[in-house]
């Protein structure tokens, strides 16, 4: 006896996916996340383009994580330029960065997931009952979104920052704003994180996993790291990191997908927290701690409440940067020069969905000849059908809408970002 489950279209999520499973003779044969988003051949449209070129188009590719691709992009022109820019811009980078993670993992968690747990369709019918979370979300969202515009020029797609610095400053006065906005937003991301435990976490995906994320710089917990740390053991270096990712093209996908070693890897907050979260201080690591080993189970559900303890930590963090800044001064800093060289060149950030890689080569005019990005979800998608098939063996005696609805629970968790993952397919 043979059988299928087939979801079309996967809702709530960004891009246009759906799920195949095969059944024969009551066990599972195949499973296959299906990527039917229309390739999109952004790599080819940066080739012969100048190093100032690169970062506008590239940012493009996603506008949720528009700012992680902007900073991972000029980190890439600056490596292979060998330009190093100063503190005040590392500093004025990560807050843009960590405004990204606060208005994506608010957008996730709170109008993604949280229907998924309480059984709604949508964050429209959740609202009819519980206003006042997604009132909740939807301002915590608006308070990235902030950050990014006051550090990057505009809430998404920025413009202000460039290869060796930015182009304006944020006033003395605009910072001590968002650090007040910030406040606020701490004691309603502790409030939503208060939500997100009393969730019930069913166990129907849980499975080993082989986690990897950026070695984070120094002490602390970061979003930054030129190592790249897997669970297996060790660390890499950020240049080789087509070792961990050995992108292979699936013919049920328009997007590759990744494995380490012959095996499926995650990437995303549950695999930070997972790796780095020993380094996390403040509400967060009490969040975390609240939490317990449950982040660390194998469970991809929890990946939701990776993201409310990444949350607050972003918040904290992004007070921390305000606060240093501001004990400085801002210094009126012109964009480091550049000297043209020929190069090759990798910048790597941990985008909210993992690990976002970057890789140029430029000619000595300064022109691009080769670019390579790889997204988190691009590298999930391996280990999403591994847990699509863990599913659905242990829920093979369900009715096929309780498959279904579970199916998608799954991938939502992931958070993904399908046109991201998207791109150019080499085929012989």
């Amino acid at each position: 006896m043979r059988k299928s489950i087939v979801i079309d279209h996967l809702c709530r999520v960004e891009g246009h996916g759906g799920i195949t499973v095969k059944i024969e003779n009551g066990k599972v044969a195949e499973v296959n996340m299906d990527i039917f988003e229309g390739p999109r051949f952004f790599e080819p449209l940066v080739v012969g383009r100048t190093y100032d070129e690169v970062a506008p188009i590239l940012m493009r590719i996603c506008a949720i994580c528009s700012a992680a691709h902007t900073v991972a992009s000029l980190m890439a022109v600056e490596n292979a330029f060998g330009i190093e820019v100063t503190p005040q811009t590392r500093l004025l980078r990560e807050l843009l960065v960590q405004g990204g993670n606060i208005e994506s993992h608010a957008l996730h968690i709170f109008c993604l997931a949280i229907p998924d747990f309480l059984g709604y369709p949508s964050a429209i019918a959740l609202a009819s009952d519980h206003l006042q979370e997604v009132k909740m979300g939807l301002e915590l969202k608006k308070l990235g979104n902030t950050i990014q515009e006051t550090i990057g020029g505009r809430a998404i797609h920025p413009v202000n920052a460039v290869v060796g610095g930015f182009g304006k400053l944020p006033s003395q006065d605009e910072l001590s704003g968002l650090k007040e906005q910030l406040k606020r937003g701490l004691e309603q991301s502790l409030s939503g994180f208060d939500l997100v435990c009393s969730l019930q976490v069913p166990d129907f995906c849980t499975s080993p996993n082989i986690y990897a994320a950026l070695s984070s710089d120094g002490s602390g917990y970061g979003l930054f790291g030129d190592k790249i740390a897997l669970s297996t053991g060790g660390t890499k270096d950020i240049k080789t990191y087509r070792e961990i990712c050995n992108e292979g093209v699936v013919a049920h996908s328009h997007a590759k997908q990744s494995l380490f070693k012959g095996k499926p890897f995650a990437v995303g907050a549950l695999a930070r927290i997972a790796l780095n979260g020993e380094k996390l201080s403040g509400q967060a690591k009490k969040a975390k701690d609240k939490l317990g080993m449950s982040l660390l189970s194998g469970n991809m559900l929890y990946n939701n409440a990776a993201q409310a303890v990444e949350m607050i930590y972003s918040i904290e963090r992004s007070i921390e940067i305000i606060d240093e800044l501001l004990s400085v001064g801002l210094n009126e800093e012109r964009p480091v020069d550049i000297r043209l060289r020929a190069g090759t060149g990798t910048g790597a950030v941990e985008a909210p969905r993992g690990t976002l890689y970057h890789s140029y080569s430029f000619d000595e005019r300064g022109r691009l000849t080769e670019a390579d990005v790889i997204t988190p979800t691009a590298q999930n998608l391996a280990n999403i059908e591994k847990d699509l098939r863990v599913s659905v063996e242990n829920l093979i005696a369900e009715p096929k809408e309780s498959i279904c609805s579970k199916l998608e629970m799954v991938v939502r968790a992931y958070d993904p970002c399908i046109s991201c993952a998207v791109h150019l397919l080499k085929v012989g």
